[in-house]
């Protein structure tokens, strides 16, 4: 007999933990603290909120070691998660596998962009977020920001931040 033809009672599911999915809204919607359109899921920091022998165990990863935002970014969480009704919250910070633009959201991308930042390409292609020329002109290796270059745009000469690669 194929899946197709077992009762629904015949199947199996998987049973997510009561409050799972609300600590998860609440941890997805923090907000990075150094680029506020954007939250920490959509830039890949959240790696994963669990829960565990009856605590919220949020576990982030910085987008480079030693980003002063990371507590900021806990203290966000804790905040979130409290209100959201979580009392026994552990946040842990995890080094590895190391972060990377490539865990930022299309969504994301976009918001940066939005926003004024450049957001960060696979293929390293750099456009403004202003007029969309190519080709800016990097003037400092660190922007507002660690994580971000200080761009000119050869076009119409705005400079802005790219978030760089990683």
């Amino acid at each position: 007999m194929d899946a197709a033809q077992l009762s629904g009672a015949a199947m199996v599911t998987v049973a997510v933990p009561p409050g799972l999915e609300r600590a998860r809204l609440a941890a997805g919607q923090v907000v990075d603290p150094e680029i506020p359109v954007v939250t920490i899921a959509d830039l890949g920091i959240l790696r994963d909120v669990a829960l565990v022998g009856g605590r919220v165990v949020a576990t982030i990863t910085p987008t480079y070691s030693g980003c002063p935002a990371m507590a900021q970014i806990e203290d966000d969480l804790r905040l979130a998660l409290t209100e959201a009704g979580f009392d026994q919250i552990e946040v842990v910070t995890i080094q590895d596998p190391a972060w990377s633009s490539d865990w930022v959201t299309e969504e994301a991308r976009e918001k940066l962009a939005r926003f004024g930042i450049a957001p960060p390409s696979p293929a390293g292609e750099v456009l403004c977020p202003r007029c969309r020329a190519a080709s800016p002109h990097e003037v400092s290796r660190f922007g507002s920001t660690a994580c971000k270059a200080l761009m000119v745009c050869t076009s119409c000469g705005d400079p802005f931040d790219r978030f760089k690669e990683y």
